[in-house]
C-alpha cells in the first residue's frame, strides 16, 4: 500500500469534507458551514498561511494534515502548527499519520521553521502512540477564550 502525500486541488473538495465531517465527529464538535467552506477556500488560495496536504491511497484520499506557519517570540525562524490531522477510520494503523507527519516535518525543514508543533486531547491514546514517537508530551495544558 503506497501512501501519495500532495497538495489538494479543487476536485478534492467532496472528498475532503467526507474527512473533515469524520474528524469534527470524532472530536464531538460542530462547525458551521460557512466556516468550513472558509476553510477550504484559505487551504486553496496560495496566498493564505493555511495550507493542507493529503495522504492518498489508490486514488482515495485517506487524511489530511491542515497546518500553518507563524512568527514565535521562542525562536528568530517562524514555527509551524498542525491544527488538524485526520486519517479515515478504516485505514488507520497503517502509517498514512507517520507519512502525513514526516511530510510536515520535511516541509519544515526545507522552509527553515524552528519546529513543529500540535495538540491533541489526553484521551486520544491511539493518536498519542504515534505522536510519543516523534517527540515526548510537553506538559502544557491549553485555555481557550471563545470571543466569537
Amino acid at each position: 500500500m503506497g501512501v501519495e502525500i500532495r497538495d489538494p486541488a479543487a476536485a478534492d473538495e467532496s472528498a475532503w469534507r467526507g474527512l473533515w465531517d469524520g474528524y469534527l465527529t470524532f472530536y464531538k464538535v460542530a462547525i458551521p458551514e460557512d466556516v468550513t467552506a472558509h476553510t477550504w477556500a484559505r487551504i486553496l488560495d496560495p496566498e493564505a498561511r493555511v495550507k493542507m496536504r493529503l495522504a492518498v491511497i489508490d486514488g482515495r484520499m485517506a487524511g489530511f494534515a491542515i497546518h500553518h506557519h507563524h512568527d514565535t517570540t521562542w525562536a528568530i525562524d517562524p514555527a509551524c502548527y498542525l491544527e488538524d490531522l485526520f486519517v479515515d477510520a478504516t485505514i488507520r494503523g497503517k502509517g498514512v499519520g507517520r507519512a502525513l507527519i514526516d511530510d510536515l516535518v520535511g516541509i519544515c525543514r526545507r522552509n527553515g521553521w524552528s519546529r513543529l508543533y500540535w495538540h491533541t486531547d489526553r484521551d486520544n491514546t491511539r493518536a498519542r502512540s504515534l505522536y510519543d514517537s516523534y517527540a515526548e508530551e510537553n506538559g502544557t495544558v491549553c485555555y481557550k477564550i471563545g470571543l466569537g
